[in-house]
């Protein structure tokens, strides 16, 4: 992403931040850090650090979002970044990540006038010298599509894999439809002709029904696919877009595997990550 885009995209999240609408009205203090902040000219994503309050609403929604196997900052990184992609938000990890000898840079704090976080911005001059940022906690079997990975979850495959926990394969992800009539209708019926997750979903049950998995036992964006049945257990989970990786880890504990599609877009070329507990692999 050139860096014209990425600053344009930290521009329209300072105007969000600027109206105090809820959730936005909890942010405490926004943090730079990554490739951007560095100044350079090419960016993956812009790395962002939000630290925030919580309010009985926060507190009830994030409730919910966990019993449900749902991430909880969702309505958060949307009134964030609106329809933006290409920013990568770490929620209240300031402390950690200066405890790693990360530099954050400053861009907002609670009570100061946002224009005063637009003129930090502009003073970040960029440098044709910087380069990218290194990405870390980063594994040979993820490195060839590490920047489609947030931080938070690299930094959990790389624990879960030198665990020994887990293994990792990723590979790009080919348009296609399930053979199965059942799955196809499920995908049909769920999604909109147009929508990201419809395609990616069916890519998704295509490659496991290639690889033998019966599809009858597999979870799809928090629904399986086969109610009402005698038998609902389930093999695999299939998330898009990292909205239910909070879960993912009580899945591979319970010896189920993970599948991971991204990004879950109309047109980009899919990747996928699968994930196995080692029980099974």
């Amino acid at each position: 992403m050139k860096r014209e885009r990425a600053t344009a995209v930290l521009v329209e999240m300072l105007d969000r931040l600027e109206q105090g609408a809820w959730p936005l009205n909890l942010v405490e203090e926004i943090h730079l850090f990554g490739s951007y902040a560095r100044g350079a000219l090419e960016v993956g994503d812009v790395d962002v650090v939000v630290e925030h309050a919580t309010d009985a609403r926060w507190t009830r929604e994030s409730l919910e979002a966990f019993c449900d196997g749902r991430d909880s900052y969702v309505t958060m990184r949307q009134a964030l970044r609106g329809r933006r992609r290409g920013v990568s938000f770490q929620f209240q990890e300031r402390k950690a990540l200066e405890s790693e000898g990360i530099e954050l840079s400053l861009l907002w704090r609670c009570c100061e006038p946002v224009a005063l976080a637009r003129q930090r911005l502009a003073a970040i001059t960029p440098d044709p010298a910087a380069g990218r940022a290194p990405r870390d906690h980063v594994l040979p079997s993820y490195e060839a599509i590490a920047d489609l990975l947030p931080r938070p979850v690299r930094i959990d495959l790389h624990r879960l894999c030198t665990e020994g926990t887990v293994t990792v394969a990723a590979f790009p992800l080919p348009d296609a439809w399930p053979a199965s009539a059942r799955a196809a209708a499920h995908v049909q019926d769920r999604w909109a002709l147009n929508s990201p997750l419809r395609r990616a979903a069916a890519a998704a049950l295509a490659r496991l029904e290639s690889t033998g998995q019966a599809l009858e036992r597999v979870e799809v964006h928090g629904q399986h696919l086969v109610h009402g049945t005698v038998d609902e257990a389930v093999d695999c989970f299939v998330d898009l877009g990292w909205r239910y990786w909070t879960s993912a880890e009580r899945y591979l504990d319970d010896g189920q595997a993970w599948f991971e599609v991204l990004p879950a877009t109309a047109r980009q070329p899919l990747y996928a990550l699968h994930i196995t507990p080692i029980a099974r692999a």
